[in-house]
C-alpha cells in the first residue's frame, strides 16, 4: 500500500511539473494547489485531532492580507510576504487556540466561528483592507531578488515547489511521535489523559500548524492573484475547505487533494459544462447551470455523504483494504 501510494504521489507530481506544457492554465492551477493546500491544512485538525473548526477562513483571508499589504505598501519581497502571512496565521492560531481549545465539539466550532466572523468585519471595517473592493494590485515581484515572479509560467514552478514542501511537513508531521499523539487523542481522548499527555498543549500545537499553513496558503494566493478579497476571510471559505476535505476522505493524506480538485473545478468549469450539455441536448436550463454552483456542490456533497460515508479517497483505500483482506484470507 506504501509503494502504491509513493508511486500516486510520484505520477501527481510528474503531472503537475508537465501540466503547463499540455494546455492547463498555469493561474487556475495555482489557485487549486492554494486551495489543495488549504484543505490538507484543515485536514491535519480535523482528520487527525478530532476538532472541527469552523474559522479556518480568518486564518486563510487575515494572512492574505497582511502578505498582500506588506508586499504592496510596505515593500516586502515575495518571500518575506509569505513569510510575513505564515506567522500572521500562526499568531491568529495561537489567539483563537487559547480561547477555545478546552472546548469541545459544537462548543469549540462555534467559538471558532465566531472569532473568525470578527475577523471578517475587521478586514471590512479596516482602511488597509480596501474594504468592499478588496486589496487589490499586490505585486509579484522578485523572489530573493533574483527570480521575476511576473511570468506565470516562473510563478507555477515557484508555487509548486513551495505547496509540494508544505505538503511533505503535513506528512512528516502526521507520520512523528506528535502525530501518533494527535491520532490518540481523536482515538480516545480520556486514554491520553490518563497516559499523561498534555491533551490540551498538542491540541494547541496542532491548531497553530494548521493556521499557519493555513496562512501559507492564503499568502500564496495573494501572491499568484494578486489581490485579496472579503470572500477570503467570509465564512463560507471556512464551509468551503469543510466540504473539500469531507468529499475527499477525512483523515486521509490524498483526499483533502481530491476534494479541493473537485469543489474548485465545479465551481469554474460547471458553467462551461452546462454550456456544453445544452448545446448538445438542446435543454434550455443546462446553459444556466453555471449560475447555480452552490445547488450543484450541494448535491455532490449530499451524494458523497449518503454513497461515500468516507470519502472518495476514503472509500477507495477501504475497497484496496478489504481485497487485500480478502486475497490474504484465501
Amino acid at each position: 500500500m506504501k509503494k502504491l501510494s509513493l508511486a500516486i504521489y510520484a505520477l501527481l507530481l510528474v503531472g503537475l511539473i508537465v501540466a503547463p506544457f499540455f494546455g492547463a492554465y498555469p493561474v487556475f492551477v495555482m489557485k487549486l494547489m492554494c486551495f489543495a493546500l488549504f484543505a490538507s491544512a484543515f485536514n491535519l485538525l480535523l482528520g487527525y485531532t478530532g476538532l472541527l473548526s469552523f474559522g479556518h477562513a480568518a486564518f486563510l483571508g487575515g494572512s492574505a492580507y497582511v502578505a498582500g499589504y506588506g508586499m504592496k505598501s510596505l515593500g516586502f519581497t515575495p518571500e518575506i510576504g509569505l513569510l510575513a502571512g505564515t506567522v500572521a496565521g500562526g499568531l491568529m492560531g495561537w489567539l483563537f487556540g487559547v480561547l477555545a481549545i478546552r472546548r469541545q465539539g459544537i462548543y469549540f466550532a462555534m467559538i471558532t466561528l465566531a472569532l473568525a466572523q470578527m475577523m471578517f468585519f475587521v478586514a471590512l471595517q479596516a482602511k488597509f483592507t480596501g474594504g468592499e473592493d478588496g486589496l487589490q494590485g499586490v505585486p509579484r515581484g522578485k523572489l530573493f531578488g533574483m527570480i521575476d515572479l511576473s511570468n506565470d509560467l516562473t510563478m507555477y514552478y515557484v508555487a509548486l515547489v513551495v505547496v509540494v514542501a508544505a505538503f511533505l511537513l503535513i506528512v512528516r508531521t502526521i507520520h512523528s511521535p506528535f502525530g501518533q499523539v494527535l491520532k490518540g487523542i481523536k482515538e480516545n481522548e480520556p486514554r491520553a489523559l490518563s497516559l499523561g499527555y498534555d491533551v490540551a498543549r498538542f491540541k494547541l500545537l496542532a491548531f497553530v500548524l494548521s493556521a499557519a499553513l493555513s496562512g501559507l496558503a492564503g499568502s500564496l494566493k495573494t501572491l499568484v492573484l494578486g489581490f485579496a478579497t472579503l470572500s477570503d476571510v467570509h465564512w463560507t471559505a471556512s464551509g468551503q475547505v469543510i466540504l473539500m476535505t469531507l468529499v475527499g476522505g477525512l483523515g486521509t493524506l490524498s483526499g483533502p487533494l481530491v476534494g479541493s480538485a473537485v469543489v474548485v473545478l465545479l465551481e469554474n468549469k460547471i458553467g462551461d459544462f452546462g454550456t456544453f450539455l445544452g448545446r448538445v441536448t438542446g435543454v434550455e436550463w443546462f446553459n444556466t447551470l453555471g449560475e447555480s454552483v452552490t445547488m450543484v456542490t450541494g448535491l455532490i456533497f449530499v451524494i458523497c455523504v449518503l454513497a461515500f460515508r468516507k470519502g472518495i479517497m476514503g472509500e477507495i483505500i477501504a475497497f484496496i483494504d478489504r481485497m487485500r483482506s480478502r486475497k490474504s484470507a484465501r
